[in-house]
């Protein structure tokens, strides 16, 4: 278990909910790139799975909970786009 990857991964999960906020309270994508959450979905589900198989620890729950907050970010995201149709 890594004290920097515990750190980086806290770092991006105290982040994400001031743009889901920011996304749900504004009620359009301004800024957003719906891209940008699926290479960052990717790269949670990349993480989850190096724990997975090599290395499984507590870390792994902390890669959940940021996949999760990024993917309530892009249920967010659809939710803004449909709303300005």
């Amino acid at each position: 278990m890594s004290v920097f990857e515990i750190t980086m991964l806290l770092c991006f999960a105290s982040a994400w909910p001031f743009s889901i906020y920011k996304s749900y309270k504004s009620r359009n994508n301004s800024g957003k790139s719906i891209i940008f959450l699926y290479i960052v979905l990717a790269g949670y589900i990349a993480g989850m799975v190096h724990k997975y198989l090599y290395n499984f620890d507590g870390v792994f729950y902390l890669y959940l909970f940021n996949f999760c907050l990024v993917l309530t970010d892009t249920f967010i995201y659809y939710r803004n786009y449909r709303l300005s149709k």
